[in-house]
């Protein structure tokens, strides 16, 4: 039965056909290093003792600390983990960010238990990660995933600070924490936020036949988008306010359609309130929900779980171009079928990497003890400053006091970080995008697991890691 990690086997392989590293080492590579199986009593709502059902598995610790985050669902297993840590250590490489790759999972369903018990079931688990020492600032830093958030990372970080009273980095333990409790501003949107750039990039490439079919960036484009969670929803949202057209939209319970356009935030709201999107009120709603994937559009979003599209649909995809904002929605035989079909799809390695970039600004932010703005914010107004006295001075005009004060204002927290993700997707993309042309690669995801894979290979090289 195909998962997540055989997928990642194959895909690493078709890369690896192209690499002059040594077999041996590029086997090192490939190999998931540490995986921990984890069963623990916690006591459930009725007041019974459940066990729990866990899992951490660490990639590769050719860089310190692993990064990668925790998912609860009752999907989870021992092999989407490995599969999915692997892909973090090739993403954390693909866009130059220092983390070995990992991941963990926990097999609860959190839509269907009181906050209470997933309160107990984080705080056990990070026990269990650190008696193992399976978490620390400088070990392995976890994240949000599907079925967790800043709430749960908060539960994290309070636990691992309870243990390491005498770590003062211990805020740096766990990325994607609430704002007030040392997150870093924009960190929830990023993910989805780096999808808008990723499409945006692949749209201007004009080596790409299919994307660069589609003219004038992302206005009018139409978009079908599959999972309004957190990434999905600010994929969408960012898509929209750019200027695409948002025709699909599929959630859990149903899928709605309009070649009108649907709006992102009523849709949001409306599921919300009433749990699902079913009643929605759009020009054609499917029960089934991955039935929307099939529908006319120019770009199509699989932002939900894994193996969305596979060989039973990929001929009837009809989109232009397939971005990949989950991990592995799509599976190998299906990648084949669409890059046969002349689709280009934006691989998940790539166009998933904006959650991570700026988990990396937060750790760095954790670790130094100090936000970015305070450093660069009143410099910048004071050169600003300066510049627009001296342009004053030889025009001899005076600019308004509204508009100066707009020129001088030197840039928040969230402004550094939305420019260096942007500069961040921008750089990678160019890479990818080069490396695919110079070296005659069948497609971007050929090219984004080749550029990682040596990456990771010439670090092993450079610590001694492998003979």
């Amino acid at each position: 039965m195909a998962d997540l990690y055989s997928d990642f086997l194959t895909f690493f392989d078709a890369a690896a056909a192209f690499s002059e590293y040594d077999a041996r080492l590029l086997a090192q590579v490939k190999t998931c290093n540490n995986v921990y199986t984890m069963h623990f009593p916690v006591r459930n709502e009725q007041g019974e003792v459940e066990v729990i059902e866990a899992y951490r598995a660490e990639h590769s610790h050719h860089r310190l600390p692993t990064k990668g985050g925790i998912r609860y669902s009752t999907m989870v297993s021992r092999n989407e983990v490995m599969g999915l840590a692997a892909l973090m250590t090739f993403k954390c490489a693909l866009v130059d960010v220092p983390f070995g790759g990992a991941k963990g999972g926990v097999c609860i369903d959190p839509h269907d238990r009181e906050p209470e018990f997933i309160e107990r079931v984080t705080r056990r688990l990070t026990v269990e990660l650190n008696l193992k020492d399976f978490i620390g600032p400088a070990v392995d830093v976890p994240a949000p995933d599907y079925g967790t958030g800043e709430r749960e990372m908060a539960w994290i970080a309070d636990t691992y600070r309870v243990l390491h009273p005498e770590d003062i980095n211990y805020w740096g333990c766990v990325t994607g924490k609430p704002v007030s409790l040392h997150g870093i501003p924009g960190r929830r949107e990023a993910t989805g936020l780096g999808v808008y750039h990723g499409i945006r990039n692949c749209l201007a490439d004009s080596g790409e036949d299919a994307a660069s079919g589609l003219r004038g960036g992302v206005a009018g484009k139409r978009i079908i988008i599959q999972g309004l969670g957190n990434v999905g929803f600010h994929a969408a949202q960012s898509l929209a306010e750019a200027g695409a057209r948002i025709v699909g939209i599929g959630e859990i319970d149903a899928a709605l359609y309009d070649p009108s356009g649907l709006d992102v935030e009523a849709v949001d709201r409306h599921r919300r309130e009433y749990g699902g999107v079913a009643a929605y009120p759009a020009a054609q709603v499917f029960s089934e929900s991955r039935e929307i994937l099939e529908q006319e559009c120019d770009i199509l979003i699989p932002a939900a779980l894994e193996h969305q599209i596979t060989i039973d649909n990929a001929a009837r995809i009809r989109a232009r171009v397939v971005a990949e904002a989950a991990n592995g929605p799509t599976t190998p035989e299906a990648d084949r079928v669409l890059r046969e079909r002349g689709v280009t799809v934006i691989p998940d390695l790539y166009l998933n990497a904006g959650g991570v970039t700026v988990s990396y600004f937060e750790w760095i932010k954790n670790l130094s003890h100090v936000s970015f703005d305070r450093m660069v914010t009143r410099q910048t107004e004071k050169q600003n400053e300066m510049l627009l006295n001296m342009i004053e001075e030889q025009t001899g005009v005076s600019v308004p006091a509204a508009r100066r004060r707009q020129v001088i204002a030197g840039p928040l927290e969230l402004d550094i970080v939305r420019n260096a993700l942007d500069y961040t997707m921008k750089e990678s993309y160019a890479n990818m995008s080069r490396t695919r042309r110079r070296r005659d690669l069948p497609d971007l995801r050929t090219a984004a697991y080749l550029i990682s894979l040596e990456r990771v290979a010439q670090s092993y090289m450079e610590l001694g890691l492998f003979p």
